[in-house]
């Protein structure tokens, strides 16, 4: 019938009933008479009990050595699973990443895809074979293992739909699709049926767990079209497509990230260049800024305040100690104890008074804002950490019920 995508993360293959439970799901696409490729992510907590063994060693161990680790937890997993369809009775064929054709730049622990050589996969295909892919891991150009960041399966598994122009591609998960808000935290979220790739792709870079951002961006660029199910439960999922035929939602989700700094830079000159010297020196060792807020100069002085992933906080304060202290500035102020709630949907674009309606859910919650940022289909704001699920729940609730 077609070619079918199917990627499964590390819950889906916990266990060995798990596994079994994924096997069943991958074979019985394989009988409705499609071809089918199989991404899987490392098993449960490997990953995060890989990178403790690692700090065990040696916490500054270099990147290319934690690759060649992080690795070996999706090769448990294809292998396994490849083990489980056997058993079934049915053809399968597990590959590394390297032998899937997967060839990726040279950045240790967030690679990114170059392009994926298709030989191998196509004559497994022709020999009807189920291939079972490790997700989340290349090769570079010196022959080295890669991985390509946190949540990388996603991207390994649009990539090769976008390579082979898949019918679809399928993102199993442990929720039935993509909800309004996490199922597991908002009561009365709500399971979309469809939204497009612009929604999901704000919504995945606002801290919405169902799907990597990187692998939303490929999809649109390559109009994969997404899937997200769960491997738990038997039902349809949501698609992710261009556009919905439904009549926009005012709001498509609410999303929260608790994985957020906030870095101030305090008694700056007022003056042009400031902002650029600052910024560039971030750029340069590939530390994304999100929220930006300037103060009104006063006395020759401005302040700037910005937002950062939390893991790299550490290193965005340090150079920014460096860069204050050339230009004459007053300090720098670091707070992880911040978090970032965002609402999405294209319906806003055409709607007046949303922003209204969330500070009002906020205040009504007694929240208080401390950053905000717009674009067309989202609206951000830094709030404490610890109001981060009170604050999702209030303005859930004021939009969706």
């Amino acid at each position: 019938m077609g070619l079918i995508v199917q990627k499964f993360g590390g819950t889906s293959v916990a266990d060995a009933e798990r596994v079994m439970n994924v096997a069943r799901i991958v074979t019985d696409t394989y009988k409705q008479g499609n071809k089918v490729i199989v991404v899987v992510s490392a098993q449960g907590d490997t990953t995060d009990d890989l990178i403790e063994k690692a700090k065990e060693i040696n916490p500054s161990a270099s990147k290319r050595e934690l690759d060649m680790l992080m690795t070996a937890g999706e090769q448990i997993s294809i292998s396994l699973l490849a083990m489980a369809i056997q058993k079934l009775g049915y053809p399968v064929i597990s590959l590394l990443g390297w032998q899937a054709g997967f060839v990726t730049s040279s950045v240790y622990g967030s690679a990114r895809i170059r392009r994926i050589e298709t030989d191998r996969l196509q004559s497994e295909l022709d020999q009807n074979k189920i291939i079972v892919v490790a997700g989340f891991q290349g090769l570079n150009k010196y022959d080295d293992m890669t991985t390509l960041g946190r949540g990388g399966s996603d991207t390994s598994a649009v990539a090769i739909a976008a390579a082979l122009h898949a019918d679809r591609c399928q993102i199993f998960t442990d929720v039935e699709g993509v909800y309004t808000a996490d199922p597991r935290k908002v009561e009365n979220a709500v399971k979309l049926n469809e939204i497009t790739y612009d929604e999901m792709l704000e919504l995945a870079t606002l801290g919405a767990q169902v799907l990597n951002n990187r692998s939303v961006e490929m999809a649109k660029k390559y109009n994969v079209k997404l899937e997200v199910l769960s491997s738990l439960v038997r039902k349809p999922g949501t698609i992710v497509k261009e556009k919905v035929k439904m009549e926009k939602m005012l709001i498509s989700g609410v999303a929260k990230d608790t994985h957020v700094a906030r870095i101030s830079l305090l008694g700056l000159p007022d003056e042009p260049g400031v902002a650029f010297q600052a910024f560039s020196r971030l750029a340069s060792k590939n530390i994304n800024v999100d929220i930006i807020l300037q103060s009104i100069g006063r006395d020759g002085t401005k302040d700037i305040s910005f937002t950062v992933a939390e893991d790299c906080s550490a290193e965005a304060e340090e150079i920014m100690n460096e860069f204050v202290a050339s230009v004459g500035g007053k300090g720098v102020a670091l707070d992880n104890d911040v978090a970032k709630v965002s609402i999405v949907g294209a319906g806003m674009e055409t709607h007046a008074g949303v922003a209204a309606k969330m500070f009002e859910a906020l205040y009504g919650a007694h929240i208080n804002i401390r950053m905000i940022s717009t674009s067309e289909i989202k609206i951000s704001v830094l709030i404490n950490e610890e109001d981060a699920d009170k604050a999702v729940s209030a303005i859930h609730a004021m939009f969706i019920g």
